[in-house]
């Protein structure tokens, strides 16, 4: 499919489209920015989707480096004014407005590739972190000029940090799901030191694992207390929708947190109306957070 193919209004649904059929919580924060920022994070957040799926997909290892090696290749046709793909087009005026970096989209992809190269299992915690900095943090530097945030170590440090305690919850919240698709997230140092198998396989029931978790619940919740350090000295106002994601995300913790890490509990689920009330709460009374 050709530039010319794509008409940029074309390109603002499709990224839309792509939003409301994934069903993701990051809508409702979408949904408070102004319509030319909205849109601007449907096109990050289309992005993010269509990189996530080649990584995800059951197709062979050297199909999915093609991909992802083509959307590196759209990346600097992007950034030369010539995207080709949907979700190219839907970004090139974003990129231009609100100077977005492009070493973060290359970050992303990088983080696609380290799930494609095969399955992750056991990484160190400097290989767990150099995973979420570019699947989660990315993500995060790129929706800062976004949101309207100055360009500061500040604000770096409040995208990091969030990024950090999404990644790690999401980890906690999906331990046996992902073991079931042969990944192991939790990472070789804590697994070790509660003796814990090393394998996806066998790491469900195992007697160490709640200890591993409490552990990484503790790690998620210094991320997120670096997050709030961050914050004030932030605009707490034009953060609003990352701020929405870290209270759902906190809400998961502490409901993980109040039930224990005993083997075999049910991924915690929270309802819309909990999610709403959770968005009230940053929208309407900030000083109770």
């Amino acid at each position: 499919m050709t530039a010319a193919a794509v008409t940029p209004e074309a390109a603002r649904r499709h990224a839309q489209e792509t939003v409301k059929r994934s069903g993701t919580s990051f809508g409702p924060g979408m949904h408070i920015l102004s319509k030319e920022r909205r849109e601007a994070m449907y096109a990050i957040y289309a992005f993010c989707r269509e990189v996530d799926d080649i990584a995800d997909d059951d197709g062979p290892l050297t199909q999915k480096r093609e991909r992802l090696t083509t959307w590196r290749e759209e990346i600097e046709r992007l950034y030369c004014g010539a995207p080709t793909t949907p979700t190219g087009v839907a970004l090139m005026e974003h990129v231009r407005r609100f100077d977005l970096p492009r070493a973060e989209f290359i970050l992303v992809i990088e983080g696609m590739e380290m799930d494609a190269g095969g399955p992750i299992v056991a990484p160190t915690l400097e290989g767990l972190f150099a995973y979420t900095r570019r699947v989660a943090g990315a993500v995060g530097m790129l929706s800062m000029p976004v949101f309207g945030a100055p360009r500061s170590k500040t604000a770096e440090d409040f995208a990091l940090s969030l990024g950090d305690a999404l990644q790690l919850t999401n980890i906690l919240r999906d331990v046996e799901e992902d073991a079931a698709e042969g990944r192991l997230y939790l990472p070789y140092e804590l697994l070790k030191d509660h003796d814990c198998p090393l394998t996806p396989e066998e790491i469900a029931g195992a007697p160490g694992l709640p200890k591993v978790r409490e552990e990484m619940a503790a790690l998620a919740r210094e991320k997120l207390a670096a997050t709030r350090r961050a914050l004030n000295d932030l605009d707490w106002k034009i953060l609003r929708p990352a701020l929405l994601m870290m209270g759902v995300y906190e809400r998961y913790l502490d409901m993980m947190t109040a039930r224990g890490w005993a083997n075999g509990q049910p991924k915690p689920k929270i309802s819309k109306l909990e999610k709403a009330l959770i968005a009230a709460r940053w929208f309407f009374a900030p000083k109770l957070r």
